[in-house]
């Protein structure tokens, strides 16, 4: 299909070439129009990303217990498996990308941010930060990432906007600006909040757009690290949470896991195949995130083939 249509290009191109009139700067002029046009046309028909297409004799896809699923391919933009993917749900830490993004695109990384003692009382998942501790905006972002630390979730907020609520609001605000048309954020960690929730769907254009962030696919993909106060004092060890990291089985570069009790088991996971093609996998409310996110990803990739 591809080469049919560079052949018409070129003929095209031969074609008008052919009724210029010969030997005059002006058949010269146009033939170089002409020829950078051609190279315009043939770049877009090579741009030009086609689908994964199924086997033809492709499993059955798999039976998955997660309440909401979604596979999508990240170079050509189309869904590879889905279950549920509009219906709204609590995501718990999942939330935390949408810190991630403001924070990236409205704070310097080497900004020092100032620990409040409501950040250190916060509760669930820590990385233990004290109070009047001086940490670069780095070093919190990649506490809230790696280990899902909710004290570095918060300190981020707080550090930005002053205060939760105004943090919220730009949360939202960006939300609506990437159009997620269904999910409203409530609080900077995914703590369970009526109001904060999204849908397979969205977090798949909030993933897409993450992943555009170097910060964000660069610590991600860290299993474990360490990062240290201003004054080379403190220092806090970085587990990830996401356990597929160091899988044998398949090719996980991150992303980010949620676990709260209304939320259930969460993970969006972004997945390579052994052509280096990079697809994402949500579950959502699942028994087991990680085994069917294998799952999930096993029949992608030994039932799908990539042009």
């Amino acid at each position: 299909m591809l080469k049919a249509l560079l052949s018409l290009i070129l003929l095209s191109g031969t074609a008008i070439s052919n009724n210029l009139p010969a030997n005059t700067e002006t058949n010269i002029l146009l033939t170089g129009k002409q020829m950078v046009i051609e190279e315009q046309l043939k770049k877009k028909v090579l741009d030009i990303t086609l689908p994964p297409g199924l086997k033809k004799k492709a499993a059955d896809a798999p039976l998955i217990q997660a309440s909401s699923a979604l596979v999508y391919d990240l170079n050509s933009g189309v869904i590879l498996y889905q279950k549920n993917i509009d219906t709204k749900q609590p995501i718990a830490s999942i939330t935390k990308l949408m810190t991630a993004i403001i924070i990236l695109e409205e704070n310097d990384l080497n900004e020092i941010a100032t620990i409040k003692q409501e950040s250190t009382q916060i509760g669930g998942v820590k990385i233990w930060l004290y109070t009047g501790e001086k940490i670069t905006i780095a070093n919190l972002l990649r506490g809230a990432l790696i280990p899902s630390g909710n004290d570095a979730a918060h300190a981020l907020a707080i550090h930005n906007s002053g205060s939760i609520n105004l943090f919220v609001q730009k949360m939202n605000q960006k939300g609506q600006i990437l159009g997620l048309k269904n999910s409203h954020f409530a609080n900077p960690m995914g703590f369970d909040d009526p109001e904060n929730y999204s849908t397979a769907e969205d977090l798949v254009t909030l993933s897409k757009y993450a992943l555009k962030k170097k910060f964000i696919r660069d610590t991600v993909k860290i299993s474990h690290t360490e990062v240290i106060s201003e004054n080379g004092k403190i220092k806090h060890e970085l587990s990830s949470t996401n356990k597929l990291l160091t899988d044998s089985d398949i090719i996980v570069k991150g992303l980010k896991t949620g676990n709260t009790e209304n939320a259930g088991l969460c993970f969006i996971g972004l997945i390579q195949n052994t052509e280096n093609h990079e697809f994402v996998s949500i579950v959502l409310n699942s028994p087991a995130r990680f085994t069917e996110t294998k799952t999930l990803s096993k029949w992608i990739i030994d039932n799908y083939i990539w042009p």
